[in-house]
């Protein structure tokens, strides 16, 4: 049965992921997650897009991506980065064949029945994954820690974040956008907190 096809659209926000091969935890090592963040910094100075988060999570990443008009397809912009990813992993740890498990995975955050709630929910999960996965304790600890970029605006990290125009249309200044952020991060453990 043939695969379906990947809905391919220009400005808008998608959630990737995917998995290294067989759920191995390839990322968890410093060398994995180093070539994760190498793989980013070089897409970035290759194709123009804003990467709004990425996080390694062991097993897997998580990137939410927003492609622009006219720009490179997310389609190659993922294909880029896992490449990168696999050769550098295979070089640094003399390793051959697949790095990945599968086809990276995808949503279009715009077409949810509340693309600004659902995208800003999604940051906490995505900053909590490594937490609930015991790889951190908080998500403004994590390796990336990208959710940082949203609560600080001056913060910095390796890789260049873009926060979201949801997130800006949060409030009149950055610090307010940044305060009711907090309410999203309030909700996501209430509701996490059912599960345990």
């Amino acid at each position: 049965m043939p695969r379906p096809i990947r809905k391919i659209v220009e400005g808008v926000t998608y959630h990737t992921f995917s998995r290294c091969r067989g759920k191995q935890n390839l990322l968890r090592s410093k060398y994995g997650k180093k070539y994760l963040i190498k793989a980013i910094q070089m897409c970035q100075n290759k194709y123009n897009f804003e990467l709004i988060a990425a996080e390694p999570v062991g097993n897997h990443i998580h990137l939410i991506i927003k492609t622009l008009e006219g720009e490179e397809t997310i389609s190659r912009i993922m294909q880029y980065i896992k490449a990168r990813i696999a050769e550098n992993y295979n070089s640094g740890t003399n390793e051959t064949g697949p790095f990945w498990n599968e086809r990276f995975g995808c949503t279009i955050i715009e077409e949810s029945d509340n693309p600004k709630n659902y995208l800003l929910w999604l940051l906490w999960y995505i900053g909590y994954n490594p937490v609930k996965k015991g790889l951190s304790r908080d998500p403004r600890e994590n390796d990336i820690g990208f959710i940082n970029c949203y609560l600080n605006k001056n913060h910095d990290i390796p890789v260049r974040i873009t926060v979201h125009q949801f997130f800006l249309r949060l409030g009149e200044t950055f610090e307010e956008c940044a305060k009711k952020f907090l309410l999203y991060e309030d909700a996501f453990l209430k509701r996490l907190s059912v599960y345990f």
